[in-house]
C-alpha cells in the first residue's frame, strides 16, 4: 500500500462510536487562543475495556497553505487491567483529548484515533 488513505475510516459520528468528533468555535480572531476538544464516542459511548479500548488520538490543523501540523495527543492507558483479571482493575480513562491553541491562519481541524 502507497499510503495509509485505504486504513482511515470516517463515517457519521452520530452513528459510529469510533469517529472522533471535534468541538470547536466555527471562527476565532488571529490573536486568540482556544480550547479544542476531541471526542471518541461521543453519541454512541464507545467502550473501554481491557479488551476493546480507543488507545490515542491525535489533533491536526491543516493550514489553507502548506503541510498538517500536528496540534497535540493524547494516550489513554488505563484500561481496567489488574492481576486479578482483566477488567477488574481500579482505573478507567475516557476517550477525550482537550487542547487550547492560537491558530494565526485559517485551514481545517482533522483527527484521527485508534
Amino acid at each position: 500500500m502507497s499510503d495509509f488513505a485505504g486504513l482511515i475510516k470516517t463515517a457519521d459520528w452520530k452513528a459510529e462510536k469510533h469517529v472522533p468528533v471535534i468541538e470547536a468555535p466555527d471562527t476565532v480572531g488571529a490573536a486568540d487562543f482556544v480550547t479544542i476538544t476531541v471526542t471518541v464516542g461521543k453519541e454512541i459511548r464507545h467502550p473501554n475495556t481491557t479488551e476493546h479500548f480507543i488507545n490515542w488520538i491525535e489533533l491536526f490543523f491543516k493550514p489553507e497553505e502548506g503541510p498538517a501540523i500536528s496540534l497535540g495527543r493524547a494516550e489513554f492507558s488505563a484500561h481496567g487491567e489488574s492481576a486479578k483479571g482483566a477488567n477488574q482493575g481500579p482505573a478507567y480513562t475516557d476517550p477525550v483529548f482537550a487542547t487550547r491553541v492560537q491558530l494565526k491562519a485559517s485551514g481545517t481541524l482533522q483527527a484521527l484515533s485508534y
